[in-house]
């Protein structure tokens, strides 16, 4: 029979860190197919640009607001087959999580954890657009941050040789 752990073992200052995502929103959805239905015709694989942004915010003293802004382009030649754009936030509750590991959570943990619902946004938006569903690849929110910090992977500065 296995023993009970109490969750404040004396080895630890104080309670344990608690995190709750309270809930997952859209705050802005576009989709552009500003040349159909010649786009729509169009031969080729288009050439995709995509591009992500993090932003997170203190809504009160226990919950954050995170936003994943998400943004691509598809192009054929130069002919603009889509344009979507998605702002899909997060509010998260954070309870005795320590000061310096607020923005680390903020910034690549949560994230990641909006990022597969967001992902099927963009994916149903496209296809519903009429083109295939653009899946996007798994972003690694660690090396962006790292990089958006002027790190690398291992957490030594870039570029000071």
């Amino acid at each position: 029979m296995a023993d009970d752990t109490d969750l404040q073992s004396s080895d630890m200052d104080g309670p344990l860190p608690q995190v709750a995502i309270l809930t997952q929103y859209v705050k802005d959805l576009s989709f552009e197919n500003p040349n159909a239905p010649a786009s729509l015709q169009a031969e080729g694989k288009p050439a995709i640009d995509v591009n992500v942004g993090v932003n997170a915010r203190r809504a009160n003293e226990t919950m954050f607001e995170v936003e994943l802004k998400i943004s691509a382009t598809a192009k054929t030649g130069d002919t603009t087959s889509f344009v979507v754009d998605l702002l899909y936030a997060g509010l998260f509750g954070l309870q005795h999580v320590p000061e310096e590991a607020l923005e680390p959570f903020l910034i690549i943990e949560a994230p990641r954890i909006l990022f597969p619902f967001a992902r099927r946004i963009i994916a149903d938006s496209v296809r519903d657009g009429g083109f295939p569903p653009l899946m996007l690849d798994p972003i690694d929110f660690h090396s962006l941050y790292m990089s958006q910090r002027g790190m690398g992977p291992d957490g030594q500065p870039i570029g000071n040789a």
